[in-house]
């Protein structure tokens, strides 16, 4: 029998913390097992609080249990979307690490993590290596550049899909100017693979993901330390002057110029959404404020339908 809830009790904060994190990783068919809840809630809890709370939603169906698993979905299949998801990123996770050994020795690659749904350990048989890289200050477009002029070699032997570089920082700008739930997961589930003093630097710089992640701990101990080869050093040395930065900045006019013109032609990538690119001296991030306004105001609705149910275990 469906019990109203009486209008003024309001639902508790760990329950309503619980039910919008698994909201979060339902919108990608993501179920969680109960360590993963925890370490994304948007509170700090006592673990018996917790279990408590989780258990007390499951009896009262308003989360759904698959032995370790959690879901608001009552939907099995994710279930084993999950552990295929899993084994298959275990092993393109030892492909990118393979990768960055590669990309951290191009000139000016500070540092090199695994982005995107790899970094949640998941993927399917069309998943990509999605890399989040760090370059030094104002020579993000002459390595940017670099990267991508060898990118097209890929397309020969059909390993573009290992190598997708698509959001860029550079040192003397690493704090992420869109703060929400949306990149503070991004940020604190990366897999660094390369440069763990500038890694420790980014995450410093963007410490203001405890605020909406504080029992999640940003993991920098698997990346690599910077290492410099000759080739990559007489490359620097040789534009490490006033040359460089009329490079850098004409090869940033350049791109911008050119992802325009990919926007407004409608252009499609690989997953049919349109080609468009945020670009600055200091950044380039692929349509970062379209995707993530799309994402976020589904978050929105999801949770007001779920936190307005009228099942009287939202309010005890």
């Amino acid at each position: 029998m469906i019990i109203q809830i009486n209008p003024t009790k309001q639902v508790p904060k760990i329950n309503e913390d619980i039910l919008t994190t698994l909201a979060y990783f339902d919108m990608f068919n993501y179920p969680l097992v109960a360590g993963e809840i925890n370490l994304f809630l948007r509170n700090k809890y006592q673990q018996n609080d917790f279990d408590n709370a989780l258990s007390g939603l499951v009896s009262n169906r308003l989360v759904f249990q698959f032995g370790i698993f959690y879901s608001l979905k009552n939907d099995h299949a994710n279930i084993e979307k999950r552990r295929n998801g899993n084994k298959k990123a275990d092993e393109l996770i030892k492909v990118a690490e393979r990768v960055g050994n590669l990309l951290i020795k191009f000139p000016y690659v500070r540092g090199l993590a695994i982005s995107g749904s790899l970094s949640k350990n998941f993927a399917d048989d069309h998943s990509d290596i999605d890399l989040f890289i760090i370059t030094s200050a104002n020579r993000l477009w002459i390595a940017r550049t670099l990267m991508h002029a060898f990118k097209k070699l890929t397309y020969l032997v059909n390993k573009q899909d290992c190598f997708c570089m698509n959001y860029y920082v550079d040192e003397k700008q690493m704090e992420i100017a869109e703060k929400n739930i949306y990149t503070a997961i991004e940020i604190v589930t990366l897999i660094p693979l390369q440069g763990d003093a500038i890694m420790e630097k980014f995450y410093a710089t963007n410490n203001w993901t405890h605020q909406w992640l504080p029992n999640k701990i940003m993991r920098v101990s698997s990346a690599k330390p910077l290492r410099f080869n000759a080739l990559k050093q007489s490359i620097e040395a040789a534009f490490n002057n006033r040359l460089g930065d009329t490079i850098d900045n004409l090869l940033m006019k350049i791109t911008a110029k050119r992802w325009l013109k990919k926007t407004q032609l409608n252009k499609l990538n690989a997953h049919g959404g349109i080609m468009a690119m945020a670009t600055g001296k200091h950044y380039a991030k692929p349509d970062p404020e379209n995707f993530q306004t799309r994402l976020l105001r589904q978050y929105d609705v999801k949770m007001s339908h779920i936190l307005h149910r009228p099942e009287s275990s939202m309010a005890q």
